[in-house]
């Protein structure tokens, strides 16, 4: 356990690295909790959607999977064959996470509601986001979310 938790810690971005470039594969965190950085394969397509993270047996803490939906709409997620236990960050159009779910059930098929008008979800490894201490209100920055409109611009 202490072992998860600091390498969680491990996540925490220093001030440089937040001042970082925009990349398509990366996304940053921030909020009253302090910064985070993960690396990210960004899904955009249908197909790339439905399969989502099935059939990983683990993933990297400082790796997730970001969705990215071109309007907003309302989100719902289910475990069908995911083998690892995710946090489920629900995105809106100003990257500003508006729900999280902890510690999606691996296999799960109960629908997992994340709100309406989203554009997004990140997930990472489960129990992530307690551990840094990520919250509603968290502000995502990433090039998908739009520039005008982001509340972290790229």
């Amino acid at each position: 356990m202490l072992r998860s938790i600091l390498s969680a810690l491990a996540l925490v971005c220093v001030t440089g690295a937040v001042q970082a470039e925009c990349r398509d594969d990366t996304v940053f965190l921030r909020g009253d909790w302090g910064s985070a950085r993960f690396s990210v394969d960004v899904v955009k397509t249908k197909k790339e959607q439905s399969r989502g993270l099935m059939f990983v047996e683990s993933m990297p803490q400082s790796k997730g999977m970001l969705f990215v939906y071109d309007r907003p709409t309302s989100l719902s997620f289910w475990m069908r064959n995911t083998l690892i236990e995710l946090d489920m960050l629900f995105i809106d159009p100003f990257g500003v996470v508006q729900h999280i779910h902890h510690r999606a059930i691996p296999l799960d098929e109960t629908p997992i509601h994340g709100g309406d008008g989203l554009v997004g979800v990140l997930e990472i490894n489960g129990g992530l986001s307690k551990a840094l201490g990520i919250a509603v209100g968290t502000e995502v920055r990433h090039p998908s979310f739009v520039k005008s409109l982001a509340a972290w611009p790229c």
